[in-house]
């Protein structure tokens, strides 16, 4: 169903094609008149693309017919890449301190060959184009024009945390789980209880209620949240359960199975603990019963909660009968569908598009799923014929699989603007159930092309945000967690969702392994899904020779990752118009000098090589590379000299063993398009020195697990488009002023509006700059964690933060105690600030 996909690509080139940096590339070296007539091919043919994506469902000719214009849009679209990277390297070549030595470029003999050799693949293509629209008269199709592109988030971002007030219909079945969990166990310490039912009916969020119920807590000294999903594996398993009990810690990630054993059995051992495993498939009972032998150790009463759709799983694990949960009552279903499609009492002032609604959710057969996907589609719909053409669409006959939840969440898929439709699909290439990460999804959405400028100045970033904003206020996406405010937050999508992405993106988008026979002839974006690397190499490299034409390569399970050179040579030498290239957890030292060759290309990233000493320059002719992930990279030492040639980037997260980061690394300070910036366990970084200014377009600022940092550069409060700024686990840094205190901070800052500082032992005021300066009229958002030296306010309190929203202060007790509300010494400090959270609980609004 990829072919759909077809006018977002058209669309997309015709974009390009009409941007200043291609005209005046088509000017200078003679193909003016080629572009031209390319672009209008291109027009012509898009004109009748959406009509032909309608009817393609019925026509196994009209299929084939856009899947042959389809590969011809991502040809012509890597010949304007082409001269994109040929007018960034010319502009690189400007701005070099050799430019007068060189001859220009546009009348050297190697200019005239690359005019020749452009024009002719320009007429090609347009020429291939050509003969294949010819063809569009036998399908009778009608012209039409696309919704708009631009996506405007109409609801505000929704959490992971599941209030009980905002779930419909599960009352009982929450009581009787809770009931099971506080019975004590006559023979044996450790017991299972298993919630089975079909996908979408909410097992997830049932058992997020019962966990997280003040009762249940209260009876475990120990909880553990475990999502399983399709993979069984034992080792794996135990990682994750381990991580839980260490809140994060992974120190045990290289060790044996015999010593992850002996770990788990230690840390359970007398424990009264409650383990979720949240979606199991699993149905080797063999296997369960190895795992189960692990946990028996733990206090009488500890209690299994498990997920699944499958009775035979139930079966095989549990001890007490399965609670099989049924869908919702009508009555509850409504409930939930004026919740997702109407603002709070809107519901009243429509009540015929309500008695429509009643009808749909009639459809929706009782699956919670089904109902908030409608909903959420037809929340900003108040047009009679919208909500009609849902309750009456053919697709409710066509869909009887899963209780006609499938017929719903494509509804709610056609609905989607054309250009998120594919965004949507890309995410099949991640593994079900996994945590989206916003600045990963974002970064690859961006590699691809599939970000709009909304035409108002819009950073593709911003726009990103907006997009998955929309597809979280649709359902797609869901268990939303913040991470890092303003930064990082992640995000999954449900199984049956994550279903649909991978049925709509076929065969573009699959998920392959090493030994896959049968591949997609159209494949563009491939993930692999191997738990494990190929014992023999040639079997890795042998499956790159089944691809063509790829511009993604996704590794989708962690500590797999490429295990030499060869097979990053090998992709390199197949794959010249790659745009997403995914190496991380590899083990080798040395990234080929090839890695220059590849022009396309858009995002690197190298995470969690523990190898890698250094980066070959030739990775500086990356001029398209818009990301570049190096953290975890804790052998890394230096960055190659020209590092600021890679004039596209905008996101890099670095780990490195520099003492001073901008110090030796001066081309750093020379990537003027840089937006986000990551510094992450530099162990060896002391100083940051003086340049930071140079940042000019710097967003976001994130150092964090830097222990060594003993002072920031003055020059970072001279980065005037700074936003974001997360100082974080700094155990040595005393002073945020730099080494220039008595300054004035007239200029510091200018845009920053959110500021986190976390665990900073040694840090015993705010900075001066934060109440001197733009900063007093900018900030929104300060969080304080962990800073247990900082016990007392300034004395002028935060009141000179005019736009100060939200504070939090979490794990200072000191701090905490003197902005006790009324009693506190400092509460007159903070009382006008309309958020304040202590310890992550929010200070009513009555005590203020």
């Amino acid at each position: 169903m990829a072919e759909s996909f077809a006018f977002a690509i058209a669309d997309r080139v015709l974009g390009k094609l009409g941007s200043a940096l291609i005209q005046e590339a088509g000017l200078a070296w003679g193909v003016e008149t080629e572009l031209e007539e390319l672009n209008d091919t291109l027009s012509t043919i898009r004109a009748v693309l959406l009509d032909a994506e309608e009817k393609q469902a019925t026509s196994h000719q009209l299929r084939d017919w856009l899947g042959k214009l389809k590969d011809g849009f991502y040809d012509a679209e890597d010949i304007v890449d082409e001269f994109e990277y040929e007018s960034l390297r010319q502009k690189v070549v400007a701005s070099g301190s050799f430019k007068t030595k060189v001859c220009s470029f546009f009348s050297s003999p190697k200019s005239l060959a690359f005019n020749l050799k452009m024009g002719h693949r320009v007429k090609n293509i347009r020429g291939r184009l050509d003969k294949i629209a010819a063809d569009k008269s036998k399908f009778n199709l009608i012209e039409g024009v696309a919704n708009t592109p631009v996506v405007l988030s109409k609801r505000e971002m929704t959490h992971s945390f599941v209030r009980a007030s905002d779930v419909i219909g599960r009352d009982d079945d929450k009581e009787t789980i809770v009931g099971l969990l506080m019975q004590p166990s006559d023979t044996e310490n450790v017991s299972v209880i298993p919630i089975v039912g079909i996908g979408g009916l909410g097992k997830t969020t049932l058992a997020k209620l019962v966990y997280n119920d003040e009762r249940v807590v209260g009876q475990f000294s120990t909880q553990m949240w475990v999502c399983v999903s399709d993979e069984f594996d034992i080792e794996k398993l135990i990682k994750k359960i381990l991580k839980e009990i260490r809140k994060g810690d992974e120190s045990y990630s290289d060790s044996s199975m015999e010593q992850l054993q002996s770990h788990l059995r230690n840390a359970l051992d007398g424990e009264k603990f409650l383990l979720v495993l949240d979606d199991v498939w699993n149905t080797d009972r063999e296997k369960w019963l190895k795992l189960k032998d692990l946990l028996v150790d733990g206090a009488n009463g500890s209690k299994i909660l498990v997920t699944t759709r499958k009775k035979s799983t139930a079966s095989i694990m549990g001890t007490f009968p399965m609670q099989e949960i049924k869908g919702l009552c009508h009555d509850d279903c409504l409930s939930l569908f004026v919740k997702c499609a109407f603002m709070d009492g809107e519901d009243k002032q429509y009540p015929t598009l309500l008695k429509i609604g009643d009808q749909i959710v009639e459809k929706c057969a009782g699956v919670p799923l089904a109902v908030r996907s409608l909903g959420s589609l037809l929340y900003s719909k108040r047009g009679e014929r919208d909500w009609v053409s849902i309750r009456d669409s053919e697709i409710w006959e066509l869909e009887q699989n899963e209780d006609g939840i499938m017929a719903a969440l494509r509804l709610s898929y056609y609905d989607l603007p054309y250009h998120l439709k594919q965004c949507f699909a890309l995410c099949s290439l991640y593994p079900k159930d996994c945590e989206i990460s916003n600045v990963v999804l974002i970064s690859i959405w961006m590699a691809e092309g599939l970000i709009h400028s909304s035409g108002q100045n819009a950073k593709m970033e911003d726009i990103g945000e907006r997009y998955i904003n929309e597809l979280l206020s649709r359902s797609f996406f869901q268990d939303v967690e913040q991470m890092i405010p303003g930064v990082l937050y992640k995000f999954k999508m449900h199984d049956l969702v994550h279903d649909l992405a991978m049925f709509f993106a076929q065969p573009e988008c699959s998920t392959l392994n090493f030994h896959s026979k049968d591949i997609p002839k159209r494949v563009q974006h491939v993930a692999i899904s191997d738990t494990d690397w190929p014992k023999e190499e040639s079997e890795a490299l042998r499956f790159l020779e089944k691809l063509n034409n790829v511009r993604t390569i996704y590794f989708q399970m962690e500590n797999v990752g490429p295990r030499s050179e060869s097979f990053v040579k090998a992709c390199i030498l197949r794959f010249k118009c790659i745009r997403i290239l995914d190496l991380q957890d590899s083990n080798f030292e040395t990234l080929p000098n090839s890695i220059g060759s590849l022009k396309h290309l858009r995002y690197l990233d190298l995470s969690w090589n523990k190898r890698i000493k250094k980066l070959p320059n030739s990775i500086c002719n990356l001029y398209h590379l818009q990301t570049l992930f190096l953290l975890q990279c804790s052998e890394l030492e230096e960055l190659p000299r020209s590092i600021g040639s890679m004039i596209s980037l905008r996101t890099v997260s670095i780990t490195m063993k520099q003492r001073d980061l901008f110090g030796k690394e001066k081309g750093l300070r020379s990537l003027n398009s840089l937006q986000h910036l990551q510094i992450v366990r530099c162990l060896n970084l002391e100083f940051l020195s003086k340049g930071m200014e140079s940042f000019v377009k710097l967003r976001k600022l994130c150092i964090i697990s830097c222990p060594s940092l003993i002072s920031l550069s003055h020059s970072i409060k001279l980065l005037t488009a700074l936003e974001v700024l997360v100082i974080g686990c700094c155990e040595k840094l005393e002073s945020m002023d730099g080494e220039a205190e008595g300054q004035e901070d007239i200029q510091s800052f200018g845009s920053l509006q959110i500021l986190q500082f976390d665990y900073l032992p040694q840090l015993e005021a705010l900075p001066r700059w934060l109440f001197h300066g733009p900063t007093s009229n900018t900030l929104h958002h300060l969080k304080i964690s962990q800073c247990s030296n900082l016990k007392a306010l300034p004395t002028n309190g935060l009141q000179k933060l005019t736009s100060l929203k939200k504070l939090e202060i979490d794990y200072c007790p000191e701090l905490i105690k003197r902005c006790k509300p009324k009693t506190g010494e400092d509460w007159q400090k903070i009382a006008h600030i309309p958020e304040i959270y202590f310890d992550g609980r929010e200070i009513a609004s009555s005590t203020k």
